[in-house]
């Protein structure tokens, strides 16, 4: 799905725009603990998470996703607009929160990361 459908269903707000137009996204990732993410995220999945601090920047960046959408229409940082920027990693806010985020994402098609252990 383009990253600019998924703008569309969560009613979401550009923050950083970052190539939206060239962003396709399969799967999500879903999580405050950044720690989850670095040990099980995909590269190419959207982020979805309620961090609002640059930590949730650097640690797409690491993983290789490409976008980030933060929940809960939080207040975002500076640092992190800039980390964003600087990364070149699409930012987004959504009034929506995780739970209702994700349940909308999967119900327009988009999958979990699957999680092997």
């Amino acid at each position: 799905m383009k990253l600019k459908e998924i703008i569309e269903l969560l009613n979401a707000k550009v923050v950083v725009d970052n190539n939206i137009d060239k962003i396709d996204i399969e799967k999500v990732t879903a999580s405050d603990l950044m720690s989850d993410v670095l040990a099980l995220g995909e590269e190419g999945s959207l982020l979805v998470t309620g961090l609002a601090s640059p930590q949730c920047i650097r640690t797409a960046a690491v993983v290789g996703i490409p976008a980030v959408v933060i929940v809960r229409n939080r207040d975002i940082m500076p640092e992190t607009i800039n980390a964003a920027k600087n990364t070149g990693i699409t930012l987004l806010s959504t009034k929506y929160g995780m739970f209702e985020t994700c349940g909308i994402l999967y119900s327009n098609g988009l999958k979990p990361i699957k999680i092997l252990r």
